[in-house]
């Protein structure tokens, strides 16, 4: 992973000091791109712990399209806890809008409209199998329409599949990037979600394109950070998936195994 300790030190260089909207105080740049090839290893970060039960525990509440933290999340990781309101709810986020994007189909009678929904991991998976050169097949969890109903708007916010040679890639544009709590758990996401949808479409799982808008560092994770960029990275575990579809996907079929980390770092969340 030393792209990412990369993305670490090139941001402490060369980022500027800019104000953000928790009023912690951040040093960022504006656009950056790493990639990681899921055939030399899962990448997940090894100069930290970073605990992958809370990645799949989110991922799999995501592809049910759940908005709610009281939904198989809460009990497993507190990820979202602090931008829920009283019952759980945080409004149409990244599920709702990976599975269920309303749209409104005019009907006959004028000025009648019927609500129906689009499924675009559904989509996206029959379009890698059956148009697998479409340069169409892409999911978007930014909707503008509902910007204001979500309890946070989507930091990865767009993402495109690309079929070549047996291979899936995978490009996320991440729109907000807090690069010491959220990006390794992004990187980690995505190539799980990547991996199942090329398990489901028999292909084999390659490369990561992780583009980021506004890459930041918090003033106080900075030096959590310059101890990670003391420690050498370690080999990469391997992942295992039963052999399901996507949306049938549970937590005992996901497997990481020969995961070897450094110590873990706490870091702050800026809420």
């Amino acid at each position: 992973m030393k792209q990412y300790l990369d993305l670490v030190a090139h941001v402490l260089e060369h980022g500027e000091k800019k104000e953000d909207r928790t009023g912690t105080g951040t040093i960022s740049v504006f656009g950056y791109q790493t990639k990681y090839d899921l055939r030399d290893g899962f990448p997940l970060l090894t100069t930290k712990k970073v605990l992958f039960s809370a990645v799949v525990w989110e991922l799999l509440w995501f592809l049910k399209g759940s908005t709610n933290i009281n939904d198989d999340l809460k009990e497993h990781t507190p990820i979202w806890n602090a931008w829920a309101d009283e019952q759980g709810e945080l409004g149409p986020i990244y599920g709702y809008q990976w599975r269920q994007w309303e749209r409104f189909v005019p009907l006959a009678e004028e000025g009648k409209y019927r609500k129906e929904y689009v499924d675009q991991i559904q989509n996206a998976l029959e379009l890698i199998k059956n148009k697998p050169d479409s340069r169409r097949i892409i999911v978007s969890a930014w909707n503008v329409a509902d910007i204001d109903r979500m309890a946070l708007p989507p930091c990865h916010a767009f993402f495109q599949f690309y079929v070549v040679n047996g291979r899936l890639d995978c490009q996320l544009y991440q729109r907000s990037a807090d690069i010491a709590l959220g990006v390794p758990f992004n990187i980690a996401s995505y190539a799980l979600l990547l991996s199942m949808m090329a398990q489901e479409c028999g292909l084999t799982p390659g490369i990561f394109v992780h583009t980021l808008g506004d890459a930041h560092i918090y003033l106080n994770h900075v030096e959590g950070l310059n101890l990670q960029l003391q420690r050498a990275p370690k080999s990469l575990p391997q992942l295992r998936l039963k052999n399901k579809p996507v949306l049938e996907m549970a937590f005992e079929d996901i497997e990481l195994i020969g995961y070897e980390h450094e110590a873990f770092i706490k870091f702050p969340i800026a809420v």
